[in-house]
């Protein structure tokens, strides 16, 4: 699958800014074989890749959502996403506002997202979820997302037009920008006291100083990403020589020094302590740091040369038992004040107009962590979904298995 790249969009304004990448790969349909989703996998094989290489557009013209009119509110939600991912004062003013209570659930990966869809053969009982978009065209093909009625989300005037209209759902007929960001690494200072600037000085500091104080994303592709950003290697390659060269050095030489395989170490590795040197979302990041008792002694780096962009959507789930309260929500959300606070609660610019500006002008802490020039975001890439999945599945496997963890 080597079709050419295409700008995503929300670098269309700058010339400078070739096209991104990932969307997705914080998240990816890699592990969904091995999780129980080996017959949605096999249907999405042919479907192309990631946010904006092989991405397989949604069909223009969706029909509005058949279910959701405008109609009285149900009493409830449940929501299917990744975890802590919205602002607990957020979802408390809706109740308080609009009358339905929220549930939430969490996942860890677009995998598991798409496997708890497959397995119950429709929603799960949930109503609004949150997947990566490179994974939007093939939910759609597999009749897992419900059309969105755009007429009941008025507030996506407030969405900068940069953020919308991506190549996986060209008119936003099923997804809407929740939040994009990308990947780095967090370290401390007090026990790794060179500088730290590439995946180059990742590697070299997690085989030597860091050594069994390591953690890693867990995610098969940002994984094996580590090998390909750090060599030049397009981490969507599906070049055998390529993977094989990942795999002997992922399994081989970078595993045994790792202590955990952790996907969110803002929450407790980075404010304990706990390892020195972490692959991280930046978001994750942000507040891991915030939250240390010393956050001066930890420093973010954003993966160079290159590392991903990803974006995640607000979508609502085929057969959705709830589906004009799920429509509500997401237009109150997406609410200036709403976007705000989530921003700071998050830590991920959500796409909003004017949003950077605002959380400038409202003081909020590490911005440099959420927004990123042009310049930066230029080395972004976003991910793919292509012949690779298995392979890329198969290095994280035997990587858990070689640990130092």
């Amino acid at each position: 699958m080597s079709t050419p790249e295409k700008p995503l969009r929300i670098l269309a304004h700058t010339s400078a800014v070739p096209r991104i990448r990932r969307e997705v790969t914080r998240r990816n349909l890699l592990g969904l074989a091995a999780a129980g989703g080996a017959g949605l996998l096999s249907a999405c094989g042919d479907g192309g890749g990631g946010g904006g290489g092989n991405a397989t557009a949604v069909p223009t013209g969706a029909p509005p959502s058949q279910v959701a009119t405008g109609g009285p509110l149900e009493g409830s939600i449940s929501m299917y996403s990744w975890g802590d991912y919205d602002a607990p004062e957020i979802l408390e003013a809706f109740t308080k506002e609009k009358g339905p209570t929220i549930t939430t659930d969490s996942f860890a990966s677009n995998e598991e997202l798409i496997s708890k869809l497959v397995a119950s053969k429709g929603t799960g009982g949930y109503d609004i979820v949150v997947p990566t978009g490179a994974f939007i065209p093939q939910m759609v093909q597999n009749g897992l997302l419900a059309p969105i009625n755009k007429d009941l989300i008025p507030n996506l005037e407030h969405m900068d037009p940069a953020f919308l209209g991506q190549v996986w759902d060209p008119e936003n007929n099923y997804s809407i920008c929740k939040a994009w960001g990308t990947t780095g690494f967090v370290y401390d200072t007090t026990k790794i006291t060179r500088d730290l600037r590439t995946w180059n000085d990742f590697i070299d500091a997690a085989t030597k100083e860091a050594s069994g104080k390591v953690s890693v994303l867990d995610d098969p592709a940002e994984v094996t990403a580590i090998f390909f950003w750090a060599n030049g290697i397009d981490w969507n390659t599906t070049d055998p020589a390529d993977l094989d060269a990942a795999d002997d050095f992922i399994v081989n030489t970078l595993a045994p020094h790792i202590a955990a395989f952790d996907s969110y170490p803002g929450g407790q590795a980075i404010p304990q302590g706990t390892h020195w040197l972490m692959q991280a979302w930046n978001g994750d990041a942000r507040i891991g740091i915030q939250e240390s008792d010393d956050p001066e002694k930890w420093k973010w780096v954003l993966g160079a040369p290159a590392t991903e962009l990803w974006m995640d959507n607000w979508a609502i789930a085929a057969g959705a038992p709830h589906p004009e309260a799920a429509h509500a929500f997401i237009d109150y959300v997406l609410t200036p004040e709403n976007q705000l606070t989530n921003v700071d609660y998050i830590g991920y610019h959500t796409g909003a107009k004017g949003i950077e500006a605002a959380a400038k002008e409202e003081g909020l802490e590490m911005l440099d962590l959420v927004f990123f020039t042009p310049e930066q975001i230029a080395t972004m890439k976003t991910g793919e979904v292509n012949e690779n999945q298995q392979r890329v599945v198969d290095i994280w496997n035997k990587a858990k298995a070689a640990a130092g963890a």
